[in-house]
């Protein structure tokens, strides 16, 4: 994203650096993201019928736990992304037609900087979850398009927060 005609996180000699956020103010903030899981239509109906569990166990639950605990990773994951205190996380799974599932993560801290990279690591990882819990399966699961959906808090609100 660019601030004033340029990129954030590139200080004036051109090296990359964190955004200093001392001079902004703390304010409730959150986000909200989705990522896609694509099966071929046999694993769909074989996820299905077994009730979205695998071998390894409950797809769903174990992919929510894997994308909270991204979440509150992120900034181990993502160099320039500042520790912060997480006030809540929700992901919810669900199906999305006969052969997608559609996560979706919602973030909410109160900072000075937002959440959308914690939602977007959130949505991303619990569908990497999936696809690891299902790869026995099929190699051919698609993941993606993944996704903000929205956020709030900061100078600009963007989407429509759910």
């Amino acid at each position: 994203m660019k601030k004033n005609g340029k990129l954030t996180h590139i200080d004036k000699t051109g090296l990359p650096a964190m955004v200093d956020v001392s001079a902004k103010s703390v304010t409730a903030r959150s986000a909200t993201a989705e990522c896609r899981v694509r099966f071929p239509a046999a694993v769909a109906a074989q996820l299905r019928k077994s009730g979205l569990k695998s071998a390894k166990g409950g797809i769903v639950e174990t992919a929510i736990v894997a994308g909270t605990m991204a979440v509150k990773r992120t900034h181990e994951l993502i160099p320039f992304c500042h520790p912060l205190p997480i006030d809540g996380c929700r992901i919810a799974i669900a199906w999305h037609g006969e052969r997608e599932l559609r996560i979706e993560c919602a973030v909410k801290t109160t900072h000075r900087t937002g959440v959308e990279m914690e939602a977007l690591t959130g949505a991303t990882v619990a569908a990497l979850t999936v696809y690891d819990m299902c790869k026995a399966l099929s190699h051919a699961i698609v993941l993606g398009p993944a996704k903000l959906l929205g956020k709030s808090g900061g100078k600009r609100d963007f989407g429509v927060e759910g």
